[in-house]
């Protein structure tokens, strides 16, 4: 089955994605493709080639505490800016100029105050905090991507050394131990909600979230579906990690852990009527994607379903954006993996056994489709 076009700022053609923001969440008509007649300009590929300045002005700002400071209403004048983290007064200003440009800070006469994307998504300590994902872009991902050259020259990662280490997510980095996990966190939560509102959870009851992480998925299923218990089935370590996450949540009594590899041949744990894969098959190469998905149909009970959250490629392998650049950053990070195309999934779950393939449509954060297939 092949995912419907969704227009969306995360689907359109890169070259308008990444339009000017003036401001009012519009785009300046110079970055679009245009039509029959208008001249070809520059500008698009100037957007292109100083993206950075944008995500470095963004993940400055996080790392500051910026918007934290300013939670609740809180304003700020240059002066005051200044003042607090011990600036000068030229950059101080060219610091909320840019930040106001961005679309993440409000000019309110002559002092600034958080956008409301800000308030919700950049306050540190929020449910739905994303800071954790920008920081662990600009300390991991950010260096890794500036030897993607090597990743193409190679075919292999290039943040870690498949020879030393067993995968991505072992527990033998800090910096993934560090930032990765929290990252997952911030953009699973949001992404999650999505999923909640798009796929009804009613007729299910229990819920197999595999490699879930920090338990993001089953905290906000659970939340929202007061019958629903979950199992968070990853590595010995994150489950760690995701029982804090649980506790923390008040959620012990419905959200359990289970430590296990789904790589290993013993299959998943059984008895559940519904298999969660958020953003794991893009991890790994089609042989162990296939396998997988074959493990999932042996371990769901009979009319279990199977959801794939993932940023999906369109049919004809030309976007959108979100998935396509991914699927360079998998690249980067993995020996194997890439983002897929509906039709790719599709395929793959018919020969696992699975029936009645169908995708919904969502614009979230970590996913633009969720990929739903029961077993008979």
């Amino acid at each position: 089955m092949v995912l419907a076009p969704i227009r969306t700022m995360a689907s359109r053609p890169y070259l308008e994605w990444i339009g000017t923001n003036k401001g009012d969440g519009m785009t300046t008509s110079a970055l679009t493709h245009g039509t029959a007649g208008d001249a070809l300009s520059p500008a698009p590929l100037m957007q292109l080639a100083t993206g950075f300045y944008s995500f470095e002005t963004f993940a400055t700002a996080v790392e500051l505490g910026l918007f934290t400071r300013l939670a609740g209403g809180r304003r700020v004048t240059v002066e005051e800016l200044a003042a607090e983290f011990g600036f000068a007064h030229r950059p101080a200003d060219l610091l909320l100029v840019a930040c106001a440009s961005l679309g993440l800070l409000e000019k309110d006469g002559d002092a600034y105050r958080n956008a409301p994307l800000a308030e919700e998504y950049l306050v540190a300590g929020r449910p739905a905090y994303f800071g954790g994902f920008v920081r662990f872009c600009e300390h991991r991902e950010y260096l890794g991507w500036h030897k993607l050259i090597d990743a193409l020259r190679g075919d292999r990662p290039v943040t870690w050394d498949p020879e030393t280490q067993d995968s991505l997510f072992s527990d033998v980095d800090p910096v993934m131990l560090e930032l990765f996990w929290e990252a997952m966190h911030s953009l699973s939560m949001s992404t999650a909600a999505c999923l909640a509102d798009a796929y009804d959870f009613a007729g299910h009851t229990r819920l197999l979230d595999v490699g879930g992480g920090s338990g993001a998925f089953p905290i906000v299923l659970c939340r929202r579906h007061p019958h629903l218990r979950a199992t968070v089935y990853d590595l010995p370590h994150v489950c760690e990690q995701a029982r804090q996450k649980i506790d923390a949540a008040g959620l012990g009594g419905k959200v359990t852990t289970q430590a296990g590899d789904f790589r290993d041949q013993r299959g998943l744990p059984e008895a559940h009527d519904v298999i969660l894969l958020s953003n794991i098959l893009h991890d790994w190469d089609e042989r162990t994607g296939r396998d997988l998905l074959t493990a999932c149909h042996r371990a769901l009970v009979p009319g279990g379903v199977v959801l794939i959250s993932e940023l999906l490629l369109n049919s004809e392998r030309t976007g959108p954006p979100a998935a396509a650049l991914m699927g360079m950053n998998m690249l980067v990070e993995t020996v194997g993996g890439k983002n897929y195309s509906g039709d790719e999934l599709t395929s793959w779950l018919t020969d696992a056994g699975f029936h009645g393939v169908q995708i919904i449509e969502i614009d979230a954060a970590g996913a633009n489709g969720v990929v739903v297939a029961r077993k008979q």
